[in-house]
């Protein structure tokens, strides 16, 4: 189960633990075994159970808000990566979910969506461009 070893005054012991419950302990020194009393009983360590909270694709329109929505109008990456084509020019009408650019990003691709509805008023991101998180992508028009 578990192995340690002590030296106490210049002899060095392996000191295997084989079983632990309640107060006795089954473990072999050097090789030979031995079962252990003890005042108090042994409390096991619990090993702690992660949780994850449910994973949200970005790309879902009503969540997309949070991740690409800025003021000013614009919609901005929301990760670093490599723009692979843009779907929208200066003066074109976009609603709410339209795909507007298609990222690359950690070798997959991810649609950009609007989260708004609008007109084009300029397209900062060239097909090839590299980006970072944050970047400002298309800014929006009335």
């Amino acid at each position: 189960m578990k192995k340690y070893k002590f030296t106490i005054n210049g002899t060095t012991y392996a000191v295997e633990i084989n079983n632990a419950e309640g107060q006795t302990i089954e473990l072999e020194v050097n090789g030979t075994p031995y079962t252990v009393t003890l005042d108090k009983e042994v409390k096991q360590t619990k090993t702690p159970k992660l949780v994850r909270t449910q994973a949200v694709p970005s790309t879902d329109v009503g969540k997309q808000e949070a991740k690409t929505a800025k003021k000013g109008g614009s919609i901005h990456s929301p990760l670093p990566g490599v723009i692979l084509d843009v779907f929208v020019k200066p003066g074109d009408k976009i609603t709410v979910g339209q795909k507007v650019i298609l990222l690359e990003a950690m070798k997959m691709e991810n649609n950009i969506e609007s989260d708004k509805e609008g007109v084009v008023a300029e397209v900062k991101a060239r097909q090839g461009d590299s980006v970072m998180e944050g970047d400002v992508l298309i800014i929006m028009g009335e």
